[in-house]
């Protein structure tokens, strides 16, 4: 029996492209990983400069730092920052979703617009899909400048699983804003309850808002073609505090991130103690194997992941497959239990800190475009720390014998969600 010659092509076909894409799955899992954990870096002072160079995030002094904790003091001080705007507004964000507070910024944006500030405004095409539309209108007929990151065009498919998740804001280039808040209702409140996240945020002044704003500069040229240089999104900042910072901040274009690095890296510097926070906690197994190395040598290394209240229960079973092995380590692991902490914190030997837009897994560390704040500061650490600590109130410790007796049906989730850790 013969195949029909058309039959035969296309079964060739098929093969040609099962082989492909079997090869770039392949060869997307088979990726050099970076290793830097395998010694330790002494400590965070001898370490800092080599931080700086394999980070571009260099050490940015004179600055001054705010800590805007939960959903009402962040928008409550970012939109009095936009009332008094007189020259620009710039925003880039993942999130932005529905709910009041949606609608107060959209029309504080519109007022501004009216007024003839400049209102620039990057979305995620992915992270604004659920956004008011109505709104959009609003915002574009009052002269607010919009652009959607990655958006859904035949021609850039292949550029679809890149995101910005970078959560940023400058105002007359004199007033910056890194955080990990979305623009939706969820962030409302003060972490009072389960409908209200908890989150840490930082309004900055100084010489650091420049960088902010070339980050923002960044993106919006590569979606509009139009090139921020005038002095006025680039004036000198004198110094006007004591706190020195890095911004650390990644694109998808491949090769080795640099808020990966920072992370890697602020790790293996460790020497007394490590405090993270973080609501999407699915490291790699080297970033694993680093937190473990680390609790050997002595460091006390502590986490705090979100409890049943998530709003990725994929990424959340997928984290805790990694328990039992950081548990026989000697990490301590807490679960939040008052409502979803959503903050990207770490302290490193309570002296440096960090906030920002980078979630502790494999697709922002490695896919999505990232903003990390890196503090230089021991009275700001301290401050991240006590907020900790009172966080610790709301938590409870996970157990190695009572997390063994979990009911198989998880382990069986934890397994499946791990399969997709790359993505999620």
């Amino acid at each position: 029996m013969h195949l029909p010659v058309w039959l035969f092509a296309v079964l060739v076909g098929l093969a040609v492209l099962a082989f492909v894409l079997g090869y770039t799955l392949w060869s997307v899992r088979a990726q050099r990983y970076t290793r830097v954990g395998r010694r330790p870096l002494g400590s965070l002072d001898a370490a800092m400069p080599s931080i700086e160079a394999l980070t571009q995030g260099w050490h940015v002094p004179g600055n001054r730092l705010e800590l805007l904790r939960n959903g009402d003091p962040f928008f409550d001080r970012l939109l009095g920052d936009v009332a008094q705007a007189r020259h620009s507004v710039h925003l880039e964000t993942y999130v932005w979703w529905r709910g009041d507070i949606c609608v107060r910024v959209a029309n504080a944006f519109a007022d501004k617009a009216r007024e003839g500030v400049e209102v620039r405004l990057i979305l995620d095409a992915v992270g604004a899909l659920s956004m008011d539309r109505d709104l959009l209108v609003l915002m574009r007929e009052a002269g607010v400048r919009i652009t959607e990151y990655h958006d859904f065009r035949f021609r850039t498919m292949g550029r679809i699983n890149k995101r910005t998740h970078r959560k940023l804001a400058v105002i007359d280039s004199r007033i910056g804003y890194i955080f990990s808040h979305g623009i939706a209702q969820e962030w409302m409140g003060n972490a009072g309850g389960p409908d209200c996240w908890r989150d840490t945020g930082a309004r900055l002044e100084g010489p650091i808002v420049p960088h902010i704003q070339a980050l923002f500069a960044q993106h919006w040229m590569e979606e509009t073609a139009e090139v921020l240089s005038d002095s006025a999104y680039f004036p000198d900042r004198a110094p006007c505090g004591d706190v020195t910072l890095q911004l650390v901040a990644s694109s998808p274009r491949g090769g080795v991130s640099p808020v990966s690095l920072l992370h890697r890296l602020v790790i293996a510097a460790a020497a007394r103690e490590i405090v993270i926070q973080n609501p999407y906690f699915a490291p790699s197994q080297e970033i694993v194997a680093m937190l473990i190395e680390a609790a050997q040598r002595g460091v006390v290394v502590r986490i705090m992941v979100p409890g049943a209240k998530t709003d990725s229960f994929t990424t959340w079973y997928s984290g805790h497959r990694n328990f039992e092995r950081l548990l026989l380590g000697g990490v301590e692991i807490w679960e939040y239990r008052k409502t979803l902490c959503h903050q990207k914190v770490i302290v490193i030997d309570r002296a440096w800190g960090h906030i920002g837009s980078t979630n502790f897994d494999e697709r922002s560390f490695d896919i999505n475009a990232e903003a990390s704040l890196g503090i230089v500061d021991a009275g700001v650490a301290a401050e991240l720390l006590a907020d900790f600590e009172d966080d610790l109130k709301h938590a409870v410790p996970i157990e190695l014998a009572a997390w063994r007796r979990r009911p198989r049906i998880d382990r069986v989730k934890e397994f499946l969600c791990d399969q997709l850790r790359e993505q999620i």
